[in-house]
């Protein structure tokens, strides 16, 4: 079965233990159960201020394991950009309440939502469309080309609204009325353009580990019914085109869990390859959780999609991920360059 096979410490080793022992007993777990329990919310900030002081590696472990809980959309919106107000922002007073969980944020960049607001000279107008994790942030950090804004997610100047999507998470859509001085400018021109392409490929790379973990999860169950599923006196696990379809599904698994890898250590390396390395990641995963997700669903035939299984609820999740990699035309150039 495809794994992330990642260089683990010790301590990167105890901390995938822990949220696979977690999730073995809360199968759902929400985002209490992620900041008190397992400690997850300061997972990418300084121990200094309370956090982990892990990296990408740290986040791909969880984000792997969060995927088949399907507890990952908000969690990784919020820690990408913990990750980024740490790097320019070192000394910023809310990174300590951001550690513990108990105030969340979100990031508002081109790899988590549908669609960015205008910024020009610190100013935020019209709307974002889809954001990841906004629907229950108390901050937002806008990572645009053009600047870095931290900006408290009020109601009496940014409108939400909410939309629970086809995989069951839930993003946000919002209509920004700033004025001058309610967003704190962070970076701006080329800093900022290099802070929000770190934070976009951080995304893309998180996203293809969730999707790992997700793949993983959905051929285990399929090799299980080919056991227990028995037709003409015989367990269906025994027809060779069915075991063909499994090797196929195992086979681009694998080949998606390669390319992550590779995404994963440029991005928490800091490679010059990063860019080509996210995109052929994304490239791979979103063909690859096609090849596993629908294979999956014919084995278990009209089982496939219905709420009895937990087959049906990954598979969408999955493909969620895959559109949210965005076109795959833009991957490709990327990877050209």
């Amino acid at each position: 079965m495809a794994e992330l096979d990642l260089p683990l410490g010790e301590a990167q080793q105890m901390l995938q233990d822990s949220v696979q022992r977690f999730l073995a007993d809360n199968e759902r777990p929400g985002w209490r159960d992620l900041c008190e329990t397992l400690g997850l919310a300061g997972i990418a900030l300084p121990e200094s201020v309370g956090g982990f002081g892990g990296g990408m590696i740290d986040i791909a472990v969880v984000m792997a394991e969060l995927g088949p809980a399907l507890a990952g959309a908000d969690w990784l919106s919020h820690v990408a950009a913990t990750a980024l107000l740490a790097r320019v922002a070192p000394d910023h007073p809310a990174l300590a309440d951001l550690a513990a969980g108990s105030r969340r944020i979100a990031i508002v960049c081109r790899a988590s939502t549908a669609a960015m607001p205008a910024v020009d000279d610190g100013l935020v107008r019209g709307s974002a469309a889809l954001v990841a994790g906004a629907a229950e942030a108390d901050l937002l950090l806008i990572a645009s080309d053009e600047a870095l804004l931290f900006v408290a997610a009020d109601g009496d100047k940014i409108e939400q609204r909410h939309r629970i999507m086809h995989d069951g998470s839930v993003s946000a859509d919002l209509a920004f009325t700033l004025k001058p001085g309610d967003a704190a400018m962070l970076a701006n021109g080329d800093d900022a353009r290099a802070w929000a392409e770190q934070a976009n490929d951080l995304i893309l790379a998180g996203r293809c580990a969730e999707a790992v973990g997700l793949m993983q999860r959905m051929i285990a169950d399929s090799i299980d019914y080919l056991g227990q599923r028995t037709q003409f006196g015989s367990p269906i696990g025994r027809f060779q085109s069915l075991r063909h379809r499994a090797a196929d599904m195992k086979l681009a698994a694998m080949k998606a869990a390669a390319l992550t890898e590779v995404a994963i250590l440029a991005v928490d390396q800091g490679r010059a390859d990063r860019a080509q390395a996210v995109s052929a990641a994304c490239i791979e995963v979103g063909d690859a959780v096609r090849t596993v997700g629908e294979s999956a669903v014919q084995i278990h035939g009209a089982m496939g999609l219905t709420e009895e299984l937990s087959l049906g609820g990954h598979f969408k999740r999955a493909l969620a991920i895959a559109a949210a990699f965005g076109p795959r035309a833009g991957h490709l150039a990327r990877f050209a360059v």
